[in-house]
């Protein structure tokens, strides 16, 4: 390859870190990383990508976990000739211990390109850059330190959480703990692909949703409480004394007008019955307000990027759910929504999408959930519904 790179010294000018500055210095060690280089350069130089996909490439016994990834111009560029990718199963809550990262770093520079990625939006620890012939010993080695591939293709993903408990106050479920179980009893839907396409779990420990789970994740697991809020009255005094308008930024705010700010006696009250956990108030209110004491998870439904149709956000469907160690309802909900989604979906079609099509009273009468008004994604539109007898 040339070593003049002129478009892409471009993007080593602003005030920011480059990643063109990270491959050039794993490129003075590796001829994958340096070869790389030249692929980029030329495809921002002729505006087309020059990946093609050439074939499925694997480790014994897994169907998934690797992506191929080959250059259309091998003879040009014959040390990036093939660049594929290795997804590994990251740790619950993205937790390591140096010793373990510097496993996984010495490997890959044996292995691989020395490029990776910690962490993408699948979640997982991505290695890029190594050929077929060494996939196989790269995962011996990566088992033998502890560490497993993770879901790609049309499978089970690796599954995310947010760090829940061990970081976090506001955490309602134990979501580490939550997310080690699913990913040791799901192991076979991660590892061979054998849905209509894709399927992601992602759990956050309360309502803000620190791993986007409800944007990015098929089946959303968020934690929550069933009881009320919890206020201290006392300590809502302080705010008000230290100047906090809580009339204005809480109250005025609360996107299901629960709460009520009493002008006499400056007591904050809230109508458990409305309130929604949005979380609104404990954010700005965190000495004052706090969740309620019954923990547990609302599911979701649904969430995706766009592909075949457009983006999709989750939506209700199941409001509360006790989540305690071996959590069977989960898994048995799980299943039965796989099930379905296996008979009758088609190819490439997420599980949102083909309750979209069959709709959501099939899907519900077949997974065996009954409707609530909580499953209600907007207000119908449509004045004119018949109900049957």
């Amino acid at each position: 390859m040339a070593d003049e790179t002129p478009l892409l010294d471009e993007l080593e000018k602003g005030p920011w870190p480059s990643f063109v500055t990270e491959i050039k210095k794993a490129g003075e060690k590796n001829k994958a990383a340096k070869d790389l280089l030249g692929v980029l350069e030329k495809s921002y130089k002729d505006r087309i990508t020059h990946w093609k996909h050439g074939g499925i490439v694997g480790v014994t016994g897994y169907g998934s976990g690797v992506i191929g990834r080959y250059c259309d111009s091998p003879e040009e560029f014959p040390n990036a000739a093939m660049f594929h990718t290795v997804r590994v199963n990251h740790p619950a809550g993205w937790y390591y211990k140096t010793d373990s990262l510097r496993k996984i770093c010495d490997i890959w520079e044996k292995y691989g390109s020395g490029l990776t990625n910690m962490h993408g939006s699948t979640g997982d620890i991505i290695l890029l850059g190594t050929t077929t012939d060494n996939l196989q010993p790269c995962f011996d080695a990566l088992t033998e330190a502890g560490f497993d591939l993770g879901g790609s293709g049309s499978a089970l993903r690796t599954l995310s959480a947010c760090v829940g408990p061990s970081r976090c106050e506001w955490a309602n479920i134990d979501t580490l703990g939550l997310i080690r179980d699913l990913t040791m009893e799901f192991q076979d839907e991660i590892h061979r692909p054998r849905w209509p396409y894709k399927f992601k779990i992602k759990a956050s420990g309360c309502p803000n949703d620190c791993v986007a789970s409800i944007a990015r994740a098929d089946f959303t697991i968020i934690g929550t409480w069933k009881d009320s809020i919890r206020i201290d009255q006392a300590e809502v005094q302080n705010y008000v004394r230290n100047g906090f308008n809580v009339e204005k930024h809480v109250v005025s705010r609360c996107p299901t007008e629960a709460l009520k700010l009493d002008p006499q006696t400056g007591e904050l009250k809230v109508k458990s019955e409305d309130c929604v956990r949005c979380m609104h108030c404990i954010n700005l209110m965190t000495r004052a307000i706090r969740p309620g004491i019954e923990k547990g998870a609302t599911i979701l439904i649904g969430g995706k990027a766009p592909i075949i149709k457009g983006a999709y956000l989750s939506w209700v469907l199941v409001p509360f759910m006790k989540l305690e160690p071996p959590y069977d309802d989960l898994k048995d909900l799980l299943r039965k929504i796989w099930d379905w989604w296996d008979e009758n979906g088609r190819t490439r079609e997420r599980v949102a999408e083909l309750i979209e099509r069959l709709g959501l009273k099939t899907f519900l009468r077949e997974i065996g959930l009954k409707p609530v008004p909580q499953m209600v994604k907007y207000p119908r539109s449509n004045p004119y519904v018949f109900f049957d007898k």
